[in-house]
């Protein structure tokens, strides 16, 4: 068998308009052993993407006709996960971030060294038979199956890099936890992750949790606050329920991901942010898009790397280890001995449809283990305990629960701590007020220091 000495190395094409530029690059790495393709422009790039299907794309980000920015967004359109090193010699800090966010994997200022370029390029190229970053991402997750590793994969493939992710699935299935790991496994993991769910936040409070607002910008606002991007910058932004986002907030919300920057209300002046997005939602954005629920440009915006989370039924190989990982957990917690389910009832779980997903696994399992007398857990108690799962829809009394206590954190968040600012923000007076945070067992002391936004946001 004759095999092609090309297909033994990793394949880089270089892209610039400028052939000294190319001459250098190629010497470079044809010494290192790579193999090499060549082209002059965006376009010639592209036509060549099909014949040569390269491992690698260098280019630089100013050239005639299509540009560096334009040409990664065309070769991410169709293999999102191709590494791409940008090159220039007149970028800002801006177009750096920017080519970050848009799925660079490394961004290098001309003159071009030697040593950093060839570094550079060993440490983006594709190893397929070094799998222990993707073990190391691995160990936060359990799972199973194959749709589950598919995923998993997928999300450590694109953890140490800014692109923007997209995550779909059922409310419960585990977005967050993929986001978390992202986050854990990148560059940015000694920085703040910061979450919050777009549908639990009234929408007159959602623009200043996500911007920020100038002191006297509304009623109540007697302090200037700091909104969540800028709390997050340096570090990972989580919006989950993106698809309930009010559309003008859609567009404030485009026009950040655009400029990188952020305008707080009732300011005229912006500040810059280098934050890495994840977004979250178990809408169909793309039906949405064409009600005009969601604009089109904001959906493309965010939906980068797509992460499409499958039902707990449809993965019925990860049952078995999610159950024994949240038994051991319930056990650790409330210091018991650890509970194991019998034959059958593990049977019945692995057959159950799970409409509420792994969040109502969590519950059942909870259930069972406090409710068992002995260490075996039998059928007739997980089937009781499905039944009266309440998961599967809220009452009434428990969404108003829900909704009041978002409603709290953020405009004690918004009024950083203060009383009778967030009283009068909500239409209450301050002993009304107080009497609702007892309620909730929210202390206001705490949204005094800002380190406490990511712990309470939830």
């Amino acid at each position: 068998m004759i095999t092609n000495k090309s297909e033994l190395m990793i394949k880089v094409l270089i892209v610039d308009d400028d052939d000294d530029v190319l001459n250098l690059l190629e010497t470079w790495l044809t010494k290192e052993k790579y193999d090499v393709k060549r082209a002059s422009s965006g376009l010639e790039a592209l036509n060549l993407v099909g014949i040569y299907a390269p491992d690698l794309v260098i280019t630089d980000l100013y050239m005639e006709g299509m540009d560096g920015m334009a040409l990664l967004t065309e070769l991410h359109n169709d293999n999102p996960l191709l590494p791409v090193i940008m090159l220039s010699g007149q970028a800002q800090i801006p177009d750096a971030i920017k080519a970050m966010h848009l799925g660079t994997s490394a961004f290098l200022t001309k003159p071009i060294n030697q040593n950093e370029f060839l570094e550079t390029v060993s440490k983006v190229s594709p190893n397929l038979s070094d799998k222990s970053s993707f073990n190391e991402f691995a160990k936060s997750i359990v799972f199973e199956s194959k749709a589950m590793s598919d995923i998993v994969e997928m999300a450590s493939l694109v953890a140490d890099n800014d692109v923007s992710v997209f995550i779909t699935g059922s409310t419960g299935s585990g977005k967050e936890v993929i986001a978390k790991s992202i986050h854990a496994a990148s560059s940015r993991r000694d920085r703040r992750f910061i979450a919050i769910n777009c549908g639990a936040i009234p929408e007159q409070l959602l623009e200043s949790e996500l911007f920020g607002h100038e002191k006297g910008a509304f009623t109540g606002a007697n302090v200037r606050h700091e909104g969540l991007f800028q709390a997050a910058n340096g570090g990972t932004i989580f919006l989950d329920e993106v698809g309930d986002m009010p559309l003008a907030l859609q567009v404030k919300l485009l026009r950040v991901l655009q400029d990188f920057e952020v305008r707080p209300v009732g300011s005229t002046k912006t500040y810059p942010i280098d934050v890495r997005l994840i977004s979250a939602t178990h809408k169909n954005l793309e039906e949405a898009v064409e009600k005009g629920e969601f604009r089109e440009d904001l959906y493309y915006r965010l939906k980068v790397i797509p992460l499409d989370i499958p039902n707990l039924a449809e993965r019925q190989e990860d049952i078995p280890v999610l159950a024994e990982h949240f038994l051991s957990d319930f056990s650790k917690k409330h210091h018991q001995t650890k509970k194991k389910f019998s034959p059958d009832a593990m049977r019945y779980l692995v057959s159950m449809p799970w409409p509420g997903n792994v969040r109502q696994l969590i519950n059942v399992i909870d259930l069972c283990a406090t409710l068992a007398k002995n260490k075996n857990i039998p059928f007739s108690l997980v089937k009781n305990a499905v039944h009266d799962d309440p998961v599967q829809l809220q009452t009434l009394k428990e969404a108003k629960h829900e909704f009041e206590r978002g409603y709290l954190l953020s405009v004690l968040r918004i009024t950083h701590g203060h009383v009778a600012n967030a009283a009068k923000m909500a239409g209450r007076n301050r002993t009304e007020f107080y009497k609702l945070l007892n309620q909730y067992g929210i202390e206001p002391a705490k949204f005094r220091d800002k380190n406490i936004i990511e712990k309470e946001v939830n």
